[in-house]
């Protein structure tokens, strides 16, 4: 489907990248959005592909590298400056970030890396591994601002 091998499921307005328009990358998100923030910024959301990070539209063994940065706040009015950035949690957030972390790792090759971005702002990182059912193999332990990054392998696991 694509000869990118870089997936970011959850781009929204790709706050991560230093490259936003990464030429080995297919940017992924489920909304398309053009607003302005409470402080006057604009927030723009244009991926490549409008899709649900719980169903992916691409073949498994796709990627090399998959990066799956899902909304981590709940309980956000949809219309709020924050839900707008970052996305809303559903009430069935454990059911969508495991079928998420399934999915992600079916469009993973074999021996592809997921890079994992969460912030314990009200969720901690412990009740998403027990949701997920995998431990990661690295990631930082030393937190900035309750954000936490994780790195799976596809086939290698610690449990």
């Amino acid at each position: 489907m694509t000869d990118k091998t870089v997936l970011d499921a959850t781009c929204g307005s790709r706050m991560i990248w230093f490259e936003k328009e990464h030429e080995a990358a297919v940017f992924m998100d489920n909304r398309e959005l053009d607003a302005v923030l409470c402080d006057g910024r604009a927030l723009n959301i244009h991926p490549d592909v409008v899709a649900d990070f719980r169903d992916m539209p691409f073949p498994d063994n796709s990627f090399a590298l998959v990066v799956f940065d899902p909304p981590h706040i709940d309980n956000l009015h949809e219309t709020s400056w924050m839900a707008k950035k970052y996305g809303v949690l559903s009430e069935n957030w454990r059911d969508d970030i495991r079928t998420g972390y399934h999915e992600c790792m079916r469009v993973l090759k074999d021996g592809g890396v997921l890079i994992f971005k969460w912030n314990e702002d009200r969720i901690t990182l412990g009740e998403v591994i027990k949701a997920i059912g995998v431990t990661p193999l690295f990631g930082n332990r030393m937190r900035n601002r309750d954000t936490i990054w994780l790195v799976f392998m596809k086939g290698v696991s610690c449990r």
